[in-house]
């Protein structure tokens, strides 16, 4: 990673111009023999009444028009992504070669399963080991991400409780106010209302609002663990023992499971099921919509409600799909397996990491964490100030008291070579800055990002005006996010 030296701005790149706007009538791409003739052989059926409106282009044309984007580009090969509760860390290229393989890339799900084993025997396997990471009893691997697995647990929570007589009279689902945001909207979608629970002083589900707000209509608790500000819930078994007592299941969000591989299993504190975003803590790529997967772990009293077919492994060991032990199932949730190339990586990252590995992997996000959360203490304020986990929270409270806020400082990074943080999240923390290095990061790196940020703050000290204008060296300049979100233009018009 280059960075400027004293943070100070540098040339912007240069903007690419859209495909359509480098378009000329009459330009082409191909240059095969009889290709004008092409059309003539399509049944008049299957012919397009109108050609489609594509931009006219030479191939070198477009070749270079994606280079030169992907070289503008930010991405997790040139440089660290902070991103609290993203878990933005490199991904092992093996893992990349090793889904590229012929019998994993080439194959059709509708394939009879005699003819394709090694996929079944590598799902079969990636099953196990999830089991095994967290303390549950059984796994679907459909889901397509963490938000899609958390409605799945929704629809087997109501599922459990409807096969228990009482799902008629279990409605609400409690969710603490330092959640994902994706929680409250999951349950929303099952047809659940939604209780919040505030946390306490130091960053925990207070217990004594949780208890206040369980009773016999609870469908169950919401719990991530660690939670969104990084911090470990220091009485998750008293939490889970409340809402068990009123008949209610936890659900664990294992988005920030980076933080316990090897040390902790969520099965074990007494959560009833938890996902895993494999595409964040197994190092798959993610981000941009897609792809990633979501595998949802559940204890056996769950077991037949899960998504189906699942992977039976025969007697003689050879594998099948079948929904013979899931005779209350929801249904499927997805197309076949999910994403069948992102598991495949997971399983590479596993296997190749071992569990001595795994172990070292939180061990190391952790250490990095608190690392940097040591060296920012004192020009940032700490939301929670004691060991978070792998990722904390900072608070610029003080800083947009002297005219900078924490989008403020986020756009300056973007001059110090970084991508910034997140920001305003968890919304619990104002002029909240959320930061997770990961595992993946030297601590090089690690102490030039620190070093950013108290340059930042420096300025924040002399100049905090100055930051108004960050970034200088982006190839846009700070955008109205505003009027994006609010009016987004989401398709090209010509001027003409």
């Amino acid at each position: 990673m280059r960075l400027p030296e004293s943070g100070a701005a540098t040339a912007a790149p240069a903007l690419e111009p859209l495909l359509f706007e480098l378009a000329r009538d009459g330009r082409a791409g191909r240059h095969v023999r009889g290709a004008e003739n092409a059309d003539a052989l399509i049944p008049a059926e299957f012919r397009r009444r109108e050609p489609l409106r594509l931009p006219q282009l030479t191939e070198p044309q477009v070749v270079r028009h994606y280079m030169h984007l992907s070289e503008i580009n930010y991405s997790v090969d040139t440089g660290m992504y902070p991103l609290g509760s993203c878990t933005m860390k490199y991904n092992p290229k093996v893992n990349d070669r090793v889904a590229a393989l012929p019998g994993f890339a080439e194959i059709h799900p509708r394939q009879d399963d005699a003819t394709v084993q090694g996929a079944l025997a590598l799902l079969w396997e990636l099953e196990q080991l999830l089991v095994k990471v967290t303390g549950m009893d059984a796994v679907t691997l459909q889901p397509a991400a963490g938000a899609h697995a958390e409605f799945t647990a929704m629809l087997v929570f109501k599922a459990y409780h409807a096969s228990r007589g009482d799902g008629g009279t279990r409605r609400r689902v409690i969710v603490p106010d330092s959640a994902h945001g994706t929680n409250p909207a999951s349950a929303a979608m099952c047809g659940f209302e939604v209780t919040t629970v505030k946390s306490d002083a130091r960053g925990n589900i207070d217990l004594d609002a949780l208890k206040a707000a369980l009773g016999p209509d609870v469908v169950g608790l919401m719990l991530t663990n660690p939670n969104t500000l990084g911090l470990f819930e220091e009485r998750v078994r008293a939490v889970c023992d409340a809402v068990h007592a009123v008949g209610g299941l936890v659900y664990g969000d294992g988005a920030n499971m980076n933080a316990l591989l090897g040390l902790v299993r969520p099965g074990d504190l007494g959560l009833d099921c938890i996902h895993i975003n494999v595409h964040k803590t197994f190092s798959t790529p993610h981000g941009g919509g897609g792809p990633g997967a979501g595998p949802l772990c559940v204890k056996e009293r769950l077991r037949p409600f899960l998504p189906s077919p699942g992977i039976v492994r025969e007697a003689d060991g050879t594998f099948r799909r079948s929904s013979d032990d899931r005779p209350r199932s929801v249904g499927r949730v997805r197309s076949f397996f999910g994403s069948f190339g992102v598991l495949v990586r997971a399983y590479a990252y596993m296997r190749t990491l071992g569990d001595g590995g795994m172990v070292e992997t939180s061990e190391d996000a952790i250490l990095a964490a608190n690392y940097l959360a040591a060296r920012l203490r004192g020009r940032y304020e700490l939301a929670y100030d004691r060991p978070c986990m792998h990722e904390f929270v900072l608070s610029a409270a003080a800083q947009k008291k002297k005219g900078a806020a924490a989008l403020d400082i986020a756009k300056a990074l973007i001059d110090e070579g970084f991508h910034p943080s997140s920001v305003y999240f968890p919304l619990i923390v104002p002029e909240a800055m959320m930061i997770e290095p990961t595992e993946t990061e030297p601590k090089e790196t690690l102490d030039a990002f620190a070093d950013a940020l108290l340059r930042i703050a420096d300025r924040v000290d002399s100049d905090a005006a100055s930051l108004h204008e960050a970034p200088l060296t982006a190839p846009l300049r700070r955008l109205d996010e505003v009027t994006a979100a609010r009016h987004p233009v989401l398709r090209w018009k010509s001027p003409s």
